[in-house]
């Protein structure tokens, strides 16, 4: 019985005056590298003008349906039509666009509650634009979860965020707040929680049966017993018993300057980081330009390149198409796993 070609992943537009346009069309440029069919929610017209500024021959098909996306995608960029209010001005961007951004949120997200999309793939937004134009959250991931806020699967009702490139995922327990609030606030239910739903992820997403979590500490030298703070001992070592008393094969805290180095990265499938930069620095330093953003816990695909909207590489060229084409993969290696491991109907 031959197999049922997956949808196409949903392309969002992202910050108008940023690079978005630039990596989308030069994504669709490699379409004959293993790249899956995706379609953007878009403006046509910005799309047209950023392939001329660009030198790109790139047509852009309107569609209407998702369904009309896969027979377009050999020869041209298909788009379903989100009109901006403002033109576009390559590294300006304006607040009167938000609202347009959104709804291309929204409306992909529709598309893979529904199944027409195998997943979303976001192109980075401007927060402080967005917010100046009205929008409510923090960023994408609270967004994506209040949209599907019934539905979350991870523990507790929670989504999680993923940080992945060749040969290393992070996961970072606190995330968007200063460092002295990650430290505050840090607590072992959290740690659990986040846990809980990255092997859950791992074995549904990636496709591993036995994922192995790494902890790290997050005082120098994993606290030195004490003498340099007591998170690892009072937080985060119990976090881990309860983890393993879950059936989880977890370990640490582990000190983090000893984590990431390449025979330390062959002991686990995953390292939940403590704070953001813990996570961020060492994937960042291994690839730069291919680290893919992937939300867990929503119950559809959702990934996005892991930089932000590059006001002052948008229409130049220079913008690498790396980090959105490995998304791009990325989201469609986890709905072929999520379709594998799905119960039979």
């Amino acid at each position: 019985m031959a197999t049922i070609p997956l949808p196409p992943l949903a392309l969002t537009m992202g910050e108008p005056a940023g690079i978005g346009a630039d990596i989308a069309l030069k994504a669709w440029g490699r379409r004959h590298e293993g790249v899956a069919p995706f379609f953007l929610i878009d403006d046509p017209a910005r799309l047209r003008r950023a392939a001329g500024l660009l030198g790109l021959d790139v047509p852009v098909a309107e569609i209407a349906d998702p369904a009309e996306a896969g027979p377009v995608f050999a020869t041209a960029l298909p788009v379903i039509p989100q009109p901006l209010v403002q033109a576009v001005e390559p590294g300006r961007p304006d607040p009167a666009n938000a609202k347009a951004v959104q709804e291309s949120i929204a409306r992909a997200v529709a598309m893979a509650r529904a199944g027409t999309a195998a997943g979303v793939v976001t192109n980075p937004i401007h927060k402080q634009v967005m917010y100046r134009g009205g929008f409510a959250f923090p960023g994408h991931t609270e967004f994506l979860a209040s949209l599907l806020a019934a539905e979350l699967t991870g523990p507790g009702g929670r989504e999680a965020m993923m940080l992945a490139c060749p040969g290393l995922r992070v996961v970072p327990v606190t995330i968007h707040v200063a460092l002295a609030e990650a430290i505050r606030t840090l607590r072992r239910e959290d740690i659990v929680a986040i846990g809980v739903a990255t092997a859950a992820a791992l074995v549904r997403d990636f496709g591993i049966r036995n994922p192995r979590l790494a902890v790290a500490a997050l005082n120098p030298h994993g606290g030195e017993d004490g003498s340099m703070g007591r998170e690892e001992i009072d937080i985060i070592a119990p976090a881990v018993a309860d983890l393993a008393a879950a059936g989880i094969m977890a370990f640490g805290p582990r000190p983090a300057d000893t984590l990431f180095h390449p025979r330390a990265r062959a002991e686990y499938d995953a390292v939940l980081c403590m704070y953001h930069d813990q996570a961020l620095i060492p994937l960042k330093t291994i690839d730069f330009d291919g680290g893919v953003n992937i939300t867990l816990g929503l119950p559809i695909v959702r990934t996005s390149p892991d930089h932000g909207t590059a006001l002052d590489l948008a229409g130049t060229g220079k913008a690498s198409e790396a980090s959105l084409v490995a998304a791009l993969r990325t989201a469609a290696e986890i709905a072929a796993n999520r379709r594998r491991s799905a119960p039979p109907r």
